[in-house]
């Protein structure tokens, strides 16, 4: 049994007594079994990855393994074993999809509501090197207005990264607030490329070439010449001037 497990059946035995109850305790539990945890490097440093039956439960910067396991328990009732060699691959997916790459690993956010599920589920599809402001998500997940609600659910991410919050910033194009401190935040979204100056105050660019107007971050954005580049504030100034929004990155409804 590792240090990990034994504390944690420690843990839950308090209060019974020693000798067989504790025996028949530990019993019950690998009987039911328990769900798993990684420490995988990624972009914020090491990181502890929990997975139960369904899918990706938490992800948590590393530090002692007993105090993520003392957490995990009280958070959803659950102990934490380390993964074995049997989990290598599902290790290497994990460790991809935590550095942006596109690997499907599944999430299990059962305990969230349908509207935190719509949620995550439109951030988790923002492309790397891309970001989307918090009305952008509140639209997209079924709820415009609910901009605040939106910031609400990206502060308690239980999976950053995999579903990455850090592409969500203020409605003005600045990066705003993060669950890891705003300079991570920032950090991160360097690295993946993120014109973070130009969005700031602009975060809508235009072309009359087309006489569409995207997300500055947004692929087709990228690719227009510097001297056929409109800067806006907001949609609603991009359509008063005649631009219609892309198609790709919807950055106004239609």
């Amino acid at each position: 049994m590792t240090e990990a497990v034994g504390f944690e059946l420690r843990e839950a035995g308090r209060g019974i007594s020693p000798g067989r109850d504790l025996d028949s305790l530990v019993e019950r539990v690998l009987e039911a079994g328990a769900d798993v945890f990684f420490r995988i490097d990624s972009p914020l440093g090491p990181v502890f990855v929990a997975v139960g039956s369904r899918g990706v439960t938490r992800v948590d910067r590393a530090g002692s393994e007993e105090e993520f396991c003392r957490r995990y328990r009280e958070r959803f009732g659950r102990l934490l074993a380390p993964a074995g060699k049997r989990d290598l691959d599902l290790a290497e997916r994990l460790a991809a999809a935590l550095a942006g790459r596109r690997v499907e690993v599944p999430l299990d956010l059962e305990r969230m509501t349908p509207f935190q599920r719509r949620v995550m589920s439109v951030v988790r599809g923002i492309p790397r090197g891309e970001v989307r402001p918090y009305g952008w998500v509140a639209r997209e997940a079924g709820s415009p207005g609910a901009s605040r609600a939106v910031g609400n659910v990206m502060a308690r991410n239980p999976v950053p990264l995999l579903v990455p919050c850090h592409r969500v910033v203020r409605n003005d194009g600045t990066p705003g607030n993060y669950g890891f401190s705003p300079r991570e935040k920032v950090r991160l979204l360097r690295e993946e490329g993120v014109p973070l100056e130009e969005l700031s105050g602009s975060p809508y660019t235009a072309t009359p070439n087309t006489g569409v107007f995207c997300h500055t971050t947004c692929r087709h954005a990228r690719r227009i010449r510097p001297e056929n580049r409109l800067a806006f504030r907001s949609p609603a100034d991009a359509l008063r001037a005649g631009f219609r929004p892309c198609r790709v990155c919807r950055p106004a409804a239609v």
